[in-house]
């Protein structure tokens, strides 16, 4: 059992420096910034919920063949933590996954990690943070796309229309998936309401950008899954391929709970 954390240390490893075996530029069907809300308003029962949803879904068999199913059969996957607007913090640089092997190792990667915590919920400060992460990776993906998730609105830095459409501007998706519960928070504020509506208007953006709704944090594990197999198919929950408009090309995915 010692020699699991170091075989996986490797792995990784292996996997980071992937994509400057191709160059400067290795080519990927997708480059992915998962950005996950560790505010506040997020308890450390939640915040455990939405890593191990995380880490189940790589481990999932059905994320592995939806990346092998692309023309380049590899994607790069970073994930983020975030929360006020000075609070953002890379949990899992840059990896390729490419096998069956690779999305379990970022996997485990993602499990050992800790967890941060940190006050307020700026989510156009993540997205400002998420969107340079694209420049001087190694990789040039076919898409590049920033999944956000959150359980409440932008309460602190910068607006988040203003940061949404300096992303739109670089060519970035951005992709939602609002945690929407009727729990109040620990100051004793109320719940937010109409989160679905406030990400589909205020959040995401560009061709193809979908909302996936996880009804609460108990549900976040089906819904990002649903999620990633969607976002690595270039698929939108309506079953429609990516929108050709740049801004509001906007879905929702009250079906999703049927997908795996």
């Amino acid at each position: 059992m010692a020699t699991r954390p170091l075989a996986v240390l490797l792995l990784v490893l292996a996997l980071a420096l992937a994509g400057r075996a191709w160059g400067a530029d290795a080519p990927v069907d997708l480059e992915l910034v998962l950005a996950v809300d560790v505010s506040g308003s997020v308890d450390e029962e939640e915040a455990q919920l939405q890593r191990l949803g995380y880490v189940e879904a790589f481990q999932n068999a059905k994320v592995a063949d939806a990346i092998r199913s692309g023309p380049y059969g590899r994607i790069a996957v970073t994930y983020i933590e975030w929360a006020g607007e000075h609070y953002q913090r890379t949990v899992v640089d840059w990896m390729v996954l490419d096998g069956a092997g690779a999305p379990r190792a970022f996997a485990d990667t993602l499990a050992m990690a800790p967890i941060g915590r940190e006050r307020w919920t700026a989510i156009g400060a993540a997205i400002e943070f998420c969107a340079p992460r694209f420049d001087g990776n190694g990789f040039e993906g076919t898409r590049k796309v920033i999944d956000i998730s959150g359980d409440g609105p932008n309460n602190n830095g910068p607006p988040v229309e203003w940061a949404r459409d300096a992303a739109l501007a670089r060519g970035i998706t951005i992709n939602g998936l609002p945690i929407v519960n009727d729990r109040p928070n620990p100051w004793g504020g109320e719940a937010p309401r109409d989160l679905d509506a406030y990400y589909r208007n205020r959040v995401i953006g560009g061709p193809g950008a979908f909302i996936v709704v996880a009804q609460d944090f108990g549900a976040f594990a089906l819904a990002i899954l649903n999620k990633l197999l969607l976002e690595i198919a270039g698929a939108r929950p309506d079953g429609a391929p990516p929108a050709a408009s740049p801004r509001h090309a906007f879905a929702a995915c009250p079906g999703c709970g049927d997908l795996p």
